[in-house]
């Protein structure tokens, strides 16, 4: 996870597979923030979400809204943007790691009443995310299909 009100700074993750990459921004105060996290839930491996918060959603994403908050940043005014959750390992679905990570988010995301404004959700590719925090703007590469604005 990184956040920054820093202008000059772009926040980039790379090979989101079934990993969810979010980036939330506020234009207002030009706050923005990113986490890439692997599973939905700590609960999962509760010790390892003591030592790396990020990795879970559930545990990672609070932290991302409120580091950003300390900031500056406002719930109402944040831009969330969202990609990932591939079945790239996993053709037979048996564990649907990525669609359980964005499954996850989701259901964070309505118990908090907080909107998403554009996705890369699925599939079978690689992506990677960057947030310009000068711009706001969310840029995807995409296995296959290049670069694209989110």
């Amino acid at each position: 996870m990184k956040v920054s009100n820093d202008p000059d700074e772009v926040l980039v993750t790379y090979s989101l597979g079934s990993c969810i990459a979010l980036a939330v921004y506020d234009p207002v105060v030009k706050v923005g923030g990113m986490i890439h996290y692997m599973l939905p839930d700590s609960n999962l491996d509760k010790q390892k979400a003591k030592e790396r918060p990020f990795m879970f959603a559930n545990t990672g994403i609070p932290v991302l809204f409120k580091s950003c908050f300390k900031l500056g940043a406002k719930k109402n005014r944040m831009i969330v943007r969202v990609a990932g959750g591939s079945q790239l390992m996993d053709q037979s679905e048996f564990f649907n790691i990525g669609k359980r990570n964005y499954a996850a988010l989701r259901k964070l995301f309505w118990r908090n009443n907080v909107m998403i404004k554009g996705e890369d959700i699925g599939g079978n590719v690689n992506r990677t995310m960057s947030l310009n925090i000068k711009t706001g703007t969310v840029t995807l590469k995409i296995s296959g299909r290049g670069e694209v604005v989110l």
